[in-house]
């Protein structure tokens, strides 16, 4: 199997159709950067005389010594002349070692061989691809149609939704007591944090799971809290495996009491809230154990058994890994809805294909046959990164970046910091690789394609309108082209790009390069005017007892008018109790010998925009005032 030389073969084709364009170029190779590489020595043929010609020798005349480190670095760049195959890598498991004289060999990879070959059959395969859909199927059975549908709820489900999106009063979300519901969580939910900022009382929590409460004798939460996250907390079952329980929903609480229980801590408030939720196991619910940490391990199992034992050709263990890996995060990793849904699945699934078929012509088939009599370096290099790359919402979880964007990486803790190191790994496997294509002859070829596809990723980048997003399935895409050559980097390389191809497609589907702001924001600020308050902490007078108090804001100008904004949101409390065009607000339904927070937004259309940050009402008569900007 000679594979080293059908790769040759292919990409020559690409670039030079012919034998005497290589001879045409070690012939030029020999004359220098743009000609002759002695000064004094005349050309056999003369060149045609061209502008680019000429330019090159007056530059050769004017500066000999910087056109020869010029020809120097243009020739190292550009690599052998005719181009030339990299060697095939040896099995280290196979070979013979000298060791202080001493020659002794390793048989590892001969005996599996060896031992496995009547298990290669056809029809033992498609016996046993058969047996695992069987299999697989039972495990997707037993994970998601065992439990009613709507069981389920998922790991960022509430009752109360954030700001004004419960209504006035929180009508929306009625009711607020007397009501219990049996459901089901997935695992992992404890690693699932709040995407952007989210106030609760004065207190902003950000990148961590949205828990309040819980700390009094009955565990109980206010509404707005992870269900799940609350549900591990309160010791209800184990994040690792889900489980299922009882939520009842409790209405009015006051004084919030944070706590610390399973890995998970939550915050206090201080005030009242309208709804409120504790916990009981659930009598009616069963088969509710997760089951993705098993099926990871038959996976894991089955793509060792595949590398070891059955060692189908390399076209078939691709198409395996593919649709394993795919299957594997669509349905238990990582799905993009409890239950998944299986059409939107298909959806990603095929486009999917066609992309890996792609991996496969520019890369995959340079790299994975050369290891038919290493299996078990082959399963190595390739599953470790590939599994890797599959869990990359738990692999790469402690890593302070999720979303590629400015805004975000400066917003998370350590994010940039973290965005440095991964750029300079980055960067350290970048030079690397292309010492490795250097080595070929083919770096400028790659040089050319990948300038212009920064170029076009420019221009993209700057579309009037719309933000650039980098989506780690478009990362695969454009660094697979770099990674088809016969060395165990490009094993681990391919691996690992095609398990993070997968969990972004299978997880997200093919999200759109070019995105708007909007979506991108989720519930964060929008950037929105934002009104003001007139009473502050010089002008509110203590002395008036709660009930005859009057918060009041400034009126709305002009400029902002003109915009369409045309009345004001009031939140007391986390709770929208106002939306109109007043300008004052009665604070006489407030309980007194309590804290109250206030924020205020412009309304157009009875939507409110971006919240101020809160003014606060200590019950001993004090006025903070809110901090600039925008919750």
């Amino acid at each position: 199997m000679d594979q080293g030389l059908r790769r040759g073969s292919s990409r020559e084709t690409t670039v030079c159709s012919s034998e005497e364009r290589s001879k045409s170029e070690a012939e030029a190779s020999e004359q220098g950067l743009y000609g002759p590489s002695s000064l004094g020595a005349e050309p056999r043929s003369p060149p045609p005389s061209t502008r680019f010609s000429r330019l090159a020798d007056s530059f050769r005349a004017r500066s000999p010594r910087l056109y020869n480190v010029a020809d120097r670095v243009v020739k190292y760049i550009r690599g052998p002349r005719p181009k030339v195959d990299l060697p095939n890598p040896v099995p280290l498991l196979g070979r013979m070692y000298n060791f202080k004289g001493r020659r002794f060999t390793i048989a590892l990879e001969p005996g599996i061989i060896r031992l496995t070959r009547p298990l290669t059959t056809t029809w033992l395969f498609v016996l046993l691809v058969a047996a695992y859909i069987i299999s697989f199927s039972f495990l997707v059975r037993a994970q998601w149609y065992t439990t009613p549908a709507t069981s389920f709820v998922d790991c960022t489900s509430v009752y109360w939704t954030k700001d004004a999106g419960c209504g006035l009063d929180g009508s929306l979300c009625a009711p607020f007591s007397n009501s219990s519901f049996d459901f089901r969580c997935p695992a992992q939910c404890s690693s699932v944090v709040l995407q952007n900022p989210h106030l609760v009382g004065d207190e902003s929590l950000d990148f961590v799971p949205l828990l309040v409460g819980g700390g009094d004798i009955q565990k109980t939460y206010r509404a707005d809290s992870f269900i799940c996250a609350s549900a591990v907390q309160a010791g209800l079952f184990s994040d690792s495996t889900g489980g299922c329980a009882s939520i009842n929903l409790v209405g009015n609480f006051t004084n919030y009491l944070p706590t610390t229980a399973f890995g998970l801590s939550s915050i206090g408030f201080p005030s009242v809230f309208p709804m409120s939720f504790r916990f009981s196991p659930s009598n009616v619910l069963t088969h509710c154990t997760d089951l993705r940490t098993p099926a990871l391990a038959f996976n894991i199992l089955i793509t060792c058994l595949l590398f070891l034992v059955l060692r189908p050709k390399a076209i078939v263990m691709w198409w395996c890994l593919v649709c394993i890996g795919f299957w594997h995060i669509a349905l238990f990793s990582q799905p993009q809805a409890t239950p998944p849904p299986l059409d939107v699945a298909f959806g990603a699934f095929l486009p999917a294909l066609f992309v890996c078929y792609g991996f496969w012509r520019v890369a995959v088939r340079f790299t994975l046959p050369l290891f038919a009599n290493a299996p078990f370096e082959a399963m190595i290099w390739y599953l470790a990164p590939y599994w890797t790359g599959v869990l990359t919402n738990l692999t790469m979880d402690q890593i302070p970046i999720d979303r590629l964007t400015a805004a975000d990486i400066k917003q998370q803790p350590g994010g940039v910091v973290a965005l440095v190191i991964i750029v300079l790994i980055l960067l350290v496997m970048v030079v690397n690789q292309m010492r490795v294509i250097r080595k070929t002859g083919w770096l400028p070829y790659y040089f050319m394609w990948y300038i212009l596809g920064g170029l076009v990723t420019m221009v993209l980048a700057l579309a009037s309108g719309l933000q650039f997003r980098l989506h780690h399935y478009i990362i695969s895409m454009a660094l697979f082209p770099g990674v088809g050559f016969p060395t165990r980097l490009s094993a681990i390389y391919q691996g690992f790009l095609l398990g993070m191809f997968l969990n972004d497609v299978a997880a997200f589907g093919f999200d759109s390069i070019l995105q708007t702001a909007a979506s991108l924001v989720g519930d964060g600020t929008t950037g929105s005017p934002l009104p003001t308050f007139l009473t502050n902490s010089t002008t509110y007078n203590a002395s008036i007892t709660l009930a005859n108090q009057t918060i009041s804001w400034s009126g709305m100008p002009t400029a902002i008018a003109t915009q369409g904004w045309n009345g004001f949101a009031l939140l007391v409390d986390d709770v929208e109790v106002y939306m109109g065009t007043a300008l004052d607000y009665s604070l006489a339904a407030l309980e007194a010998g309590l804290p109250h927070f206030f924020r205020l937004a412009y309304a157009m259309g009875g939507t409110p925009g971006d919240f101020t940050m809160p003014a606060t009402l200590w019950p001993n008569g004090t006025w903070v005032d809110p901090l600039p900007g925008a919750s």
